[in-house]
């Protein structure tokens, strides 16, 4: 983290928002400019291939507290997410997508409740999700309530990725060694003071979804698998089920065969092979879930690979919302990060080959 700390840093991923990033920055700045605190506006591109890296360009240079950071390949909405909380200068963090279905208005009135109530995590809670669909309302309280029901994890219903972080909140999630992080439950997995501001969602403002279906469930199954251990458990008793009525159907084929009423039953013995073989694969592939994580897990890949940061550039002056800009201090050397550190670029240096090495070789 550089030394020229902000008070705020808005976390926002980026994946081809070329049509809706002018609405979000034409609506997001008034606000900053009024919170009354030094922030910066942390735009994360997740491998865009459409305008968005030129327009954020522009739009940087006409405001001086945007930054930009991109990534070389499109690395999914959670990692870009990641990145941008390993790069947040913050005291305060908050993650927003630019689609403005989460109103920025609400950034104040959540930084008003962390300093007035002290705890380190404001989550934004729909309250009214009308511009969503039935089917999207009833999986999402579905996924929730299940992950609640078969983990530890206290995570508030209808709550997203909008949330106002601390920064010692920040520092212990990015402290996680996780590859596959889901942030919506990682944060709550962690267990400190927290609080909730409702507001209602409202339809995306332009551009298309970049979590369709497929994505969702993806996410949900990276959410049970990464938090909770009754799957497995799911499994064992479906074993356990399978078997008791395995003997069910043993001791009436027994019975039948000593009344005298056994015919040849083609039907019976596919349904029940069938059941059986159906029920057999449904635990090798949650088995196979968790071996798969274990093995990503054992291959420690980063989750993303940084291009650009423009702070790096020395052009991302920190600003005071409602007053003139503050010039940074100068950023001194990044330190050398461990290997183990996700996302960060490792570098050694070799020390000088002394001279009568030198004349050996």
């Amino acid at each position: 983290m550089s030394p020229a700390v902000v008070d705020l840093s808005v976390v926002v991923p980026m994946y081809d928002e070329e049509a809706v990033l002018p609405l979000f920055v034409e609506r997001l700045r008034p606000v900053a400019d009024g919170w009354g605190v030094s922030y910066e506006i942390l735009c994360v591109d997740d491998g865009s291939s459409d305008g968005t890296p030129v327009l954020l360009q522009r739009l940087r240079r006409e405001w001086p507290q945007l930054r930009v950071v991109r990534l070389r390949a499109n690395a999914g909405h959670q990692a870009a997410i990641s990145a941008g909380l390993a790069r947040a200068r913050g005291t305060w963090v908050v993650t927003i997508d630019a689609d403005l279905q989460d109103p920025p208005e609400v950034i104040g009135e959540m930084l008003a409740v962390a300093r007035g109530q002290g705890v380190d995590v404001v989550y934004g809670v729909r309250s009214d999700r009308s511009t969503d669909t039935a089917f999207k309302r009833f999986t999402a309280r579905a996924f929730y309530r299940s992950v609640r029901a078969m983990s530890d994890v206290d995570a508030r219903v209808d709550a997203g990725d909008f949330r106002l972080m601390s920064r010692a909140t920040v520092d212990a999630v990015n402290a996680l060694p996780e590859n596959s992080r889901v942030l919506r439950l990682v944060v709550p997995a962690l267990g400190f003071p927290s609080a909730s501001v409702g507001y209602v969602r409202a339809p995306r403002a332009a551009g298309d979804s970049k979590y369709p279906l497929g994505k969702m469930i993806r996410l949900s199954v990276d959410g049970l698998t990464g938090f909770s251990i009754a799957p497995l458990r799911f499994a064992t008793w479906l074993g356990l089920v399978g078997g008791v009525a395995a003997i069910g159907v043993l001791v009436y084929a027994l019975v039948a065969l000593l009344l005298g009423n056994t015919l040849p039953g083609w039907t019976s013995t596919v349904v029940i092979v069938a059941a059986v073989g159906a029920v057999q694969l449904l635990a090798l592939g949650i088995l196979g879930e968790y071996v798969g994580r274990t093995y990503v897990a054992l291959q420690a890949r980063p989750a993303y690979f940084v291009a650009h940061d423009s702070l790096e550039a020395g052009s991302a002056p920190v600003g005071t919302g409602g007053g003139a800009p503050v010039e940074p201090a100068q950023p001194a050397a990044e330190p050398v990060a461990a290997p183990a550190e996700l996302g960060e670029r490792v570098e050694t240096v070799q020390p000088p080959v002394p001279q009568e090495r030198q004349t050996r070789i």
